[in-house]
């Protein structure tokens, strides 16, 4: 399959196929969505998007904050600020601004209804009585203007789910209005700065792990081949396999997204942990005095199989994610594991050419390396035999640790999770949590129940008002826009602006508001209740606690709602945006069990297949499911969080972990089918293999570190996490592997293995 002719013309397809792709060049699109991460399969998830139709999408907002010192009632900030809002306002994709710059107040009279501006700074008397007004209504201190009168609020509301191409010019001339405007103390914090900030973040690290990749790829091989056509080969191979990659995503119309940036270190790392197997294979035939071509053949045909193997339960370990609930994941499992057969094909495609044509035909022997190698390997299979118990009580003893250690591991994620908390972008959303109560949306569902026929009986809204003061006061939230709100506005209107009328009205005043419910609900900010009254929505903002203490939370009220509000006048329901990515995070267990099963199930018919034997194929098993147990274990110790994008990295780490025991068995049933007995086909396995599993493992644990460079936590996890899970592998592989397959020298006729020869 490997002779020169045939190599030669997978050689000259591969060129062809990339040449295709420059002429054909896809267009190269980034993107970030966060609702990418919600659980799809969730019923959460439809209530939720019901809901959005009937009021509005919860997150499309952008706060401003503006400062001045000593503070905003200065009336030269305050036409700074109404000049700003202004021309945000006029600005395409934004719907309207709410602030004390163009609010109104009602106020009801005989003669109907009139409005009156809330904030006025056209002279020093208007502008104190503004003053005095706003600094007494509590409706508006700490949520259009900080406690310490320090900020003012501007929220801009812009076109429902705006797309990621509007939001980043919206925001782009929002932010040059901000500069423009004199103001030179503001923040600023909402999806479409977030989304915009994550893809700028997410260009220059897709550039950065592509560059620092390569540079590590070509140290590698320069330090473990000491040629140039051990430099060249490889990377253009590997350049081959990522092209193809990246191309099949964007013509397929999948865009590169914060998950992608993992990709050409992943490919890179897995593809030159192959081409290192092949390589020193054929190395080894030169230095056995074998002829090129034929040392080039025999190398690639040998070990095609294992080579072909170990990629495929990797890629199906990354694939078996696309049986998640989670789009973002499900789509990057699936590129990622097609990739991941893409590199191998580049491999035998391009690798097996690419040396007939450069690669030398005689090597330098380099005896005492070689034979430092060999008595390396020879001193650790010795020392694993004389210590069995020794070894086995070693790993018992951790992984009950382990054990142990999952179960006190925390499952928690935050919004802007995929940050660290000392980000600009984190910091800019903490000022929000800190001074305006929160910059995290928090929704509820309100219907009216079966003893009242709207949300607007008396008695119904008493009930709304019980649950939103417990609102405010147990998730410590921004002010509450709902029902009552509006109740509250038209009752203080009734009784000429006073703030201490704004409360749940008397019968009396209730009944004589009803001819202005319809036109103040028009003039609210958001919708807050149907046409027909009988359903509603509690919208307010809340910090990102994180979802293991938004838990806590949500039992609370679950409690409060059972023992304090009557179903028979209110039904409840948690909803919005925020409450779906908690879900997710809180869904990592199923997630994760989902993905591992299938990724196990997956690896264990191949492993039965390969070795005709179910029980050598669970036996081989065990040391790629102690390390993915003992990664529970350093992560309680590190106080690394279980959330959605670490506990993915359970089911890509052990069909990367797996390869290593693949190669070893490959070689031991290569050992057995040449007449071998057991023992010696074990120690000749292990001091020939060895070598190869410690170099391949180095370089899959040097690549994958390079990706805790990152700032995307994701990528730092990946990176971190998969690291660890490899050398804990190497650990097993070398250590308790040949330990476990001791035992089947036993067998009379070693039939559960023999009969696996080619």
């Amino acid at each position: 399959m490997f002779e020169k002719k045939t190599s030669f013309l997978f050689l000259g397809i591969a060129v062809s196929l990339t040449l295709a792709i420059f002429f054909f060049r896809p267009k190269v699109v980034f993107d970030y969505d966060f609702e990418s991460f919600f659980p799809q399969d969730d019923t959460e998830l439809s209530f939720y998007q019901t809901f959005r139709n009937e009021f509005e999408n919860d997150n499309d907002y952008l706060l401003i904050a503006l400062g001045n010192t000593p503070d905003i009632f200065d009336p030269i900030f305050l036409q700074k600020a109404g000049n700003a809002n202004s021309l945000i306002q006029d600005l395409p994709f934004v719907e309207k601004t709410v602030s004390l710059l163009d609010l109104e107040e009602p106020i009801i009279n005989a003669f109907g209804i009139r409005y009156d501006r809330l904030l006025d700074w056209s002279n020093p008397e208007q502008l104190a009585e503004s003053r005095n007004v706003i600094h007494q209504s509590k409706e508006f201190r700490g949520n259009l203007i900080s406690q310490d009168s320090k900020y003012l609020l501007l929220i801009v509301k812009n076109e429902q789910r705006i797309s990621k191409e509007d939001g980043d010019l919206l925001y782009a001339s929002i932010k040059s209005i901000l500069e423009d405007s004199g103001i030179e103390d503001y923040y600023s914090a909402g999806k479409i700065k977030a989304q915009g900030e994550f893809v700028s973040l997410l260009q220059k690290e897709f550039a950065f792990f592509l560059g620092v990749s390569f540079l590590l790829i070509v140290i590698l091989l320069y330090l473990i081949f000491r040629s140039w056509w051990g430099i060249l080969v490889p990377v253009v191979v590997l350049a081959f396999g990522i092209l193809w990659t990246v191309s099949l995503s964007l013509y397929t119309g999948k865009p590169l997204d914060v998950m992608t940036v993992m990709q050409p270190t992943i490919l890179s790392v897995i593809g030159l942990a192959a081409l290192v197997h092949f390589f020193n294979h054929y190395l080894k035939f030169l230095r056995k005095g074998v002829e090129k071509d034929k040392a080039i053949e025999k190398a690639f045909s040998e070990l095609v199989l294992a080579v072909f193997l170990t990629c495929l339960t990797t890629a199906l370990g990354f694939i078996s994610l696309y049986f998640t609930s989670i789009p973002s994941l499900k789509l990057f499992g699936l590129y990622t594991g097609i990739g991941v057969i893409l590199m191998f094909c580049a491999v035998v495609m391009v690798g097996p050419g690419l040396l007939y044509f450069i690669a030398p035909s005689t090597t330098a022997s380099r005896m005492d390396l070689a034979e430092k190698w060999h008595k390396g390997m020879r001193n650790l299979f010795l020392w694993t035999l004389y210590n069995q118990r020794l070894v086995v009580l070693m790993f018992i003893l951790v992984s009950a640790f382990s054990v142990f250690a999952a179960s006190q591991v925390k499952v928690n994620g935050y919004i802007l999770d995929n940050l660290p908390r000392d980000h600009e972008l984190v910091e800019e959303f903490n000022f929000f949590d800190k001074v305006f109560g929160g910059s995290k949306p928090l929704e509820f569902y309100v219907e009216a129940g079966d003893k009242t026929e709207t949300l607007m009986e008396l008695k119904t809204l008493k009930e709304l008002d019980k649950l939103e003061q417990f609102i405010a006061n147990h998730y410590s939230s921004a002010a509450i826009l709902s029902p009552v709100t509006l109740v509250k506005g038209l009752n203080k209107a009734q009784n000429s602006g006073n703030p201490k009328a704004y409360a749940i009205p008397s019968q009396g005043q209730w009944l004589r508001m009803q001819d202005f419910i319809e036109k103040a609900s028009e003039s609210l900010p958001s919708k807050v209740i149907s046409t027909d009254y009988k359903r509603g929505r509690i919208s307010t903002r809340t910090e990102d606690m994180g979802s293991l203490k938004s838990k806590e939370l949500n039992k609370d009220l679950k409690v409060f709602i059972e023992n304090e509000i009557d179903p028979g006048q209110l039904k409840v329901k948690l909803s919005g945006t925020s409450h779906l990515i908690d879900i997710s995070h809180e869904s990592v267990t199923k997630q994760m069990g989902k993905g591992f099963g299938i990724a196990f199930v997956i690896v264990a018919v191949i492993m039965g297949f390969l070795f005709r034997s179910w029980r050598m194929s669970l036996v081989v098993l065990v040391p790629n499911i102690i390390p993915l147990l003992w990664l529970f274990g350093l992560m309680w110790i590190l106080g690394v969080e279980l959330k959605l994008t670490t506990a993915i990295l359970f089911t890509v780490a052990f069909g990367i972990a797996v390869d290593d025991s693949i190669h070893f068995m490959s070689k031991l049933r290569l050992e057995m089918s040449e007449g071998k007995s057991w023992f010696y086909a074990l120690k000749r396995t292990y001091l020939e293999t060895g070598k190869a599993i410690i170099l391949s493992s180095a370089i899959l644990v040097s690549g994958f570190s390079v990706l805790t460079l990152s700032e995307f936590g994701v990528t730092y996890y990946t990176g971190l996490l998969i690291s660890m899970a490899l050398i804990f592998a190497l650990l097993a592989d070398l250590l308790l592997l040949p330990i476990l397959l001791i035992p089947f020298k036993n067998i009379k006729k070693i039939s559960d293995f023999q009969s696996s020869r080619p």
